[in-house]
């Protein structure tokens, strides 16, 4: 058996007063598919790339295969796909690349293109095939699923269950489930491997969780009772001692009574510092799901946005057409889609930001906005955060106190309160993004991809706040549960497409 051993591992950032992880020892089965899952923070990209000995650490990681890392820079984009997989993967034929594309259903036709001209989803699909081709190496594979679409996550799904040997982040809860076969955690004071998917890991936490509760309250009742007892006995010790010193009577008798309390006091004072200390050790990775609140201002017609015959185009280029959308008060319209139908395009029509260079809004139909229409915009891209917090909120006109209450609710430390937010994770930011949007109070709230490397803990109390209050909005979400749990109704763009 092939194995990567992780041994006494400890690693900090320079500068840093967080240790990331603190004598951290694993053993890995380079043949298992191991999801990888822990809130956003946690150090999930920062193990991946300690594997890859980017970064200097204390301790000991050994293995007999290589590793690679997904996603990669391509050093030269404008190369043919087929110069590109050759050279990732030079002993492979190109009947094995043609095999391999086609499981992931791209086109063979794609073999002769410039990789710098293919869509986010396809590049994502070709740099897989090409690291899947390579022998003896193990794939670290860094939340793939942020560049593919509802379908396409569907095929990389079922190709990864193909493979073996690999590690694979994503906050798709579905998507692991469907490819994985271990999971490894981070969680707050640990690192652990269960055999399982996400679903089993999660079903084994609950119990694990349920488990300490409890046994933190019998022990919290034991300890209650014995810290009473202990008391009781040593009082009851120091009166017979000191009626030894009145009486006239048997003071050997009294004396030994009196030592026989204290004795019997000393013992139970011992077994509640056990108790104590057994229930120190409890509750240490029970992750706080804190509930999240939303104001949602009430709109005084029934209908807020009615798009009828709706088109839009680019550059002469159409990406849809004859779109017909109603949303009413307390709809929750998920737009879904393959990548390219337009979804983004139609959130930002409606925003009133959809406006290229010519200043012209490149849409046929009609569109109509209901007037006086308050809109809450959380965008796709993150990447522009910049600054401090404190700063973010002053611009963004948002109360501070409700907006960092908003964060700490999602996990953030008061420590990254003090951070630039361009050193951020990529969840984080987009923590950033919803925090603001909750902050908010707002007749419409109009959201593009949210989950978007949001950590799973936060997908739930999100879907729980939704649910609660009910907020008219309108998203893109690729993410396959979130929509089954969240949304009243949807639109397919691909019924629109040209």
């Amino acid at each position: 058996m092939s194995s990567i051993q992780i041994s006494n591992l400890t690693f900090s950032y320079d500068g840093s007063y967080d240790t990331i992880f603190d004598d951290v020892s694993l053993q890995i089965d380079t043949k298992w598919k191991l999801g990888f899952c822990g809130r956003n923070g946690r150090g999930k990209t920062t193990f991946l790339k300690l594997l890859m000995d980017e970064f200097e650490y204390r301790g000991h990681i050994s293995s007999d295969v290589s590793f690679d890392y997904f996603p990669f820079r391509v050093p030269d984009s404008e190369s043919s796909v087929i110069e590109l997989l050759s050279q990732i993967a030079p002993d492979t034929q190109e009947w094995q690349i043609r095999k391999e594309l086609s499981l992931l259903a791209v086109d063979d036709g794609v073999l002769y293109q410039a990789f710098d001209t293919l869509s986010s989803g396809e590049q994502t699909k070709v740099l897989l095939v090409g690291l899947f081709l390579k022998e003896n190496h193990f794939l670290l594979i860094d939340e793939p699923t942020n560049h593919l679409d509802f379908f396409a996550r569907k095929v990389v799904a079922k190709y990864l269950k193909s493979k073996n040997g690999f590690i694979l982040v994503s906050h798709d809860r579905a998507f692991l489930d469907e490819c994985t076969d271990h999971t490894l955690s981070i969680n707050k004071t640990n690192i652990e491997i269960i055999k399982g998917n996400f679903s089993s890991w999660w079903a084994q936490k609950g119990r694990q969780d349920a488990f300490e509760i409890a046994q933190n309250i019998k022990l919290g009742t034991e300890i209650n009772r014995l810290k009473k007892a202990s008391k009781q006995t040593a009082d009851w010790s120091d009166k017979i001692e000191a009626s030894k010193i009145a009486s006239k009577g048997d003071k050997g008798f009294i004396g030994a009574k009196a030592a026989k309390m204290m004795k019997r006091s000393k013992v139970t004072e011992q077994r509640g510092e056990k108790a104590i200390a057994e229930k120190e050790k409890l509750l240490k990775n029970i992750e706080k799901k804190e509930e999240l609140k939303i104001h949602p201002l009430d709109y005084h017609a029934r209908q807020l946005v009615y798009l009828t015959n709706v088109g839009i185009r680019y550059e002469n280029r159409a990406i849809f057409q004859e779109l017909d959308l109603t949303l009413d008060r307390g709809d929750r319209l998920a737009l879904v889609g393959g990548n390219g139908t337009g979804k983004s395009s139609i959130l930002k029509l409606i925003c009133g930001k959809l406006t290229p260079h010519s200043g012209k809004v490149p849409h046929s139909g009609t569109v109509q906005i209901g007037s006086g229409l308050i809109i809450s915009y959380v965008p796709q891209d993150a990447t522009f955060l910049t600054g401090h917090l404190d700063d973010f909120a002053a611009d963004s006109k948002i109360d501070l106190t409700l907006f960092k209450t908003i964060l700490r609710k999602l996990d953030f430390s008061r420590e990254q309160f003090e951070k630039e937010m361009a050193s951020f994770s990529a969840g984080q930011k987009k923590k950033v993004l919803l925090a603001k949007s909750l902050s908010e109070k707002a007749h419409l709230y109009i959201w593009d991809e949210p989950l978007n490397y949001i950590d799973v803990l936060s997908q739930m109390q999100i879907e729980e706040l939704l649910l609660a209050y009910q907020p008219t909005m309108i998203f893109v979400e690729h993410d396959v549960r979130f929509i089954e749990h969240v949304a009243t109704k949807r639109i397919d763009l691909g019924k629109a497409m040209l």
